[in-house]
């Protein structure tokens, strides 16, 4: 894992982090907190991974993360998903 930026965001209370992750697959969203919870010593519900992009044929991922100091400066700033209805439900 080699990191190109890593910003420290005190009004959102956060790390930017901007890295290149070699994987012989895309790693998805749970192998990159893997990573970042080796790497940052952070809780993996205080990490949101933002994207994930790779070029045909290379087996290197840059990823571009956050880190928030604790779960609730993350879910004060972060989208939460929609809630699909249930199939049928009246």
């Amino acid at each position: 894992m080699k990191v190109i930026t890593d910003l420290k965001n005190d009004l959102l209370n956060r790390r930017e982090v901007v890295f290149v992750m070699e994987s012989g697959s895309n790693p998805g969203v749970s192998g990159v907190n893997k990573a970042m919870v080796d790497k940052y010593k952070a809780h993996e519900e205080n990490i949101a991974v933002k994207k994930i992009t790779s070029n045909f044929g290379k087996k290197e991922f840059t990823v571009e993360a956050f880190v928030y100091n604790t779960k609730k400066d993350k879910e004060m700033i972060e989208r939460k998903p929609k809630v699909k209805k249930a199939e049928g439900a009246a």
